[in-house]
């Protein structure tokens, strides 16, 4: 496969991934049905000599006959349709491409699905489930008679399935439906009512990553898709648009069955008011059998590679990776920087080129418009001849005043509050009773939660201000609060988490009437007449740690220990204050380097002392924009001085989510069980793709030779 196709492939997967859609402008072509209805390609696998008597598979001929299938131009462009748009428009693909590698994925998908029916009847899935050639052929017996190919196709793939895997493939589709029509709707309430009181998407401050999240193996056995015509009690969790009526769904709905009318994907006669029954619907919900069917394929892969996988296994191959970091980072200090500035829960950093490196959260407490101005426009600091304006700085820094952030979490097309509960964090103020994202809070210990729980994000912190609704729109009245609040309010919060700050360097008034800020005459090492940084730094302190004797960063991402719920407390107050908005959502956030970077000198001085320091140290300093609180989330020193390694692997934790066994052993796993799936793959699926495979190539030519 050359690089382009393979490319065209990769971004495919990732969007048929998400789902498929039928709703856009029909393509230009010969659009009949009986164009639309030529068989492009053929697939059956029971041509291979796998089948013939005595050979692996013989025994399971029967499943592949009934199973054997044809690919439809009507497939190619509803491929097309969903997601070559799409590829066209924001990766540069043209046409024929894209309509080449969407060949090449439907005929290689439908080879994949009927090898995972066979398959799974020989060994059976992961769960020791076991499929029959007389089960599946009692299943097809029970296709109505008037069901039509694609009921027929997704039922025999439904046998495959557990109850569970089926409610989840037909949630999933509904979901897809239901939100494709929701954009619809809400479109339509737009233009009839002129609703356009929401603060605009693009000015909406970023929320958390995985906020209100659905969990990926959530389903509801009752949700229905909403026509307009239902009571929402038939309909299970569906929820409803904003300022939806019946009217509104039923136009949403109709234009929706036009969107596939005009692509010629609905059939002539069908009965529209049963979605279900549709042949479309069929189609769609067989794409999602297919997808769970090949999953459980995967499952099967992966149970197989995890057997292999032990602790001596586990162990020697951290161990062999902390040996190769410090034979690479020992001596390459561009390598291990690279390396470091892109750490995740895949990609980790054992062993350190400088054991001063570490990273820290930024929280920015600006200077408002008119102080920045008064800044600019001021002259030097008297008697200073580097051009310096400390002192005028300092004067302004007195009356900076920060607000909470969040209250376009209230105000756009998403409002994510919530009443608190009587145990959120609201220093005293009874006015301060709105929390965030009740779903990623809810549920936490369901088996069958809808939500994903949000991670490092602690969650009791109030909106520091009032918030009322008047004629049903928000009157919002942030507090203005000065960096002592703010210091006030950080404590507080993390006292009432059993986090005790101590602090080693406290705020004081003397700060403001510094006159002084360069090294005297006779300084050591030279630094006569250079800006001494340490004068700017307002307050310092560190967090105490009690759960262990150091810092385990090991333990950094792990619920309820305490070394996450200080990063998650100190992530929450970013969230809330920070307008240094490119640090929201990073991963620890900056990277400090123990040499010269590009930040401003303030913030470069006191974020390598919080480094040297440690994780859980903080530091406030200013700059030309305001006052900055750094927080070291992390540092090598805290491992380094308790003689180990950054990151401990124990293979005792790899049931603990979170923790860096944990993540290091998914990343082990899921890398071999990549592997193993490519070689099973390449060994077990592609050799069918010749024997068993017939392309119509001229049926659709115009489409690969459109530019």
């Amino acid at each position: 496969m050359n690089r382009k196709k393979k490319a065209v492939a990769i971004a495919l997967a990732a969007m048929m991934a998400c789902g498929t859609l039928a709703g856009c402008d029909a393509l230009t072509t010969i659009n009949s049905n009986k164009d639309y209805s030529q068989v492009i390609a053929e697939v059956d696998l029971s041509q291979s000599k796998q089948f013939e008597a005595g050979e692996r598979y013989a025994a399971y001929e029967e499943i592949v006959e009934s199973a054997k299938s044809t690919i439809v131009k009507k497939d190619l462009i509803s491929l097309y349709i969903s997601s070559g748009y799409s590829l066209q428009q924001e990766q540069g693909f043209s046409t024929s491409e894209i309509f080449s590698s969407m060949m090449d994925y439907l005929v290689n998908r439908q080879v994949s699905v009927q090898y995972a029916m066979v398959y799974l009847a020989d060994q059976g899935d992961a769960e020791g489930n076991r499929y029959t050639v007389s089960g599946y052929k009692q299943a097809l017996a029970a296709v109505p008679a008037t069901a039509s190919d694609a009921q027929r196709e997704a039922m025999g793939i439904a046998y495959f399935l557990e109850e569970e895997e089926e409610q989840k493939a037909e949630y999933d589709l509904k979901v897809f439906i239901n939100n494709s029509i929701d954009s619809i709707e809400k479109e339509i309430i737009a233009i009839e009512e002129g609703n356009h009181d929401h603060t605009p998407d693009s000015e909406v401050r970023a929320v958390p990553n995985g906020a209100e999240t659905e969990n990926e193996d959530y389903y509801d056995a009752k949700y229905g898709i909403y026509t307009g015509k239902q009571s929402l009690d038939q309909l299970g969790s569906y929820e409803m648009v904003e300022d939806s009526t019946r009217s509104t769904r039923k136009k949403a709905y109709n234009r929706f069955l036009s969107n596939l009318r005009a692509n010629s994907i609905l059939e002539k006669g069908e009965n529209t008011s049963n979605f279900e029954s549709l042949n479309y619907y069929w189609t769609q919900l067989r794409t999602n059998y297919e997808e769970a069917l090949l999953n459980k394929l995967t499952e099967k892969y992966e149970k197989i590679v995890s057997e292999t996988i032990n602790e001596q296994w586990a162990t020697e191959q951290y161990q062999e990776n902390v040996q190769d970091q410090v034979a690479s980072y020992g001596t390459d200090k561009a390598l291990f920087e690279t390396a470091f500035n892109g750490i995740s829960d895949t990609a980790f950093v054992l062993s350190p080129y400088n054991v001063e490196y570490g990273y820290v959260i930024n929280i920015l407490l600006p200077f408002s418009t008119v102080q920045q101005q008064e800044l600019n426009e001021a002259s030097n600091d008297f008697g200073d001849n580097y051009g310096n304006k400390f002192a005028t700085r300092a004067g302004l820094l007195r009356g900076v005043l920060a607000t909470d952030q969040r209250a376009t979490w209230f105000t756009g097309h998403d409002d994510y509050s919530f009443a608190a509960a009587a145990d959120a964090y609201t220093n005293g103020d009874a006015n301060r009773n709105k929390l965030f994202f009740e779903n990623s809070f809810e549920g936490a210990d369901a088996e069958n939660k809808q939500y994903e729980t949000l991670k490092n994000y602690y969650g009791k912190y109030t909106f520091n201000g009032t918030v009322e609704k008047e004629d049903g729109d928000y009157v919002i009245t942030p507090n203005k609060i000065t960096i002592d609040g703010f210091l006030s309010e950080m404590k507080n919060y993390l006292a009432s988490a059993g986090l005790n700050v101590n602090v080693e360097k406290a705020a004081t008034e003397a700060y403001y009437a510094q006159s002084d800020y360069y090294f005297p005459a006779g300084s050591a090492d030279g630094k006569e007449g250079e800006v001494n940084y340490e004068k700017f730094i307002y307050e310092m302190g560190k967090i105490d740690f009690f759960n262990n004797n150091y810092y385990n960063a090991s333990e950094i991402f792990l619920p309820g220990s305490e070394e996450n719920t200080s990063f998650s407390i100190i992530n929450e107050l970013s969230f809330a204050y920070n307008t240094d908005t490119a640090g929201l959502n990073s991963y620890l956030g900056y990277m400090i380097s123990p040499y010269a970077t590009d930040f401003v000198p303030e913030f470069e001085y006191a974020g390598q002392q919080v480094v040297k320091s440690g994780a859980g140290s903080y530091a406030v300093v200013p700059s030309d924009y305001g006052w900055h609180i750094i927080y070291c989330t992390f540092s090598y020193k805290d491992a380094a001085q308790a003689g180990k390694n950054a990151f401990d692997f124990v293979w005792g934790d790899i049931e603990k989510e979170g923790s860096f066994s944990y993540n290091y052993y998914e990343a082990l796993k899921s890398t071999t069980v990549s592997s193993f799936a490519n070689n099973m793959q390449q060994e077990d699926i592609i050799p069918y793709l010749d024997d068993c495979t017939t392309i119509y190539e001229e049926r659709f030519a115009e489409l690969l030779n459109n530019k």
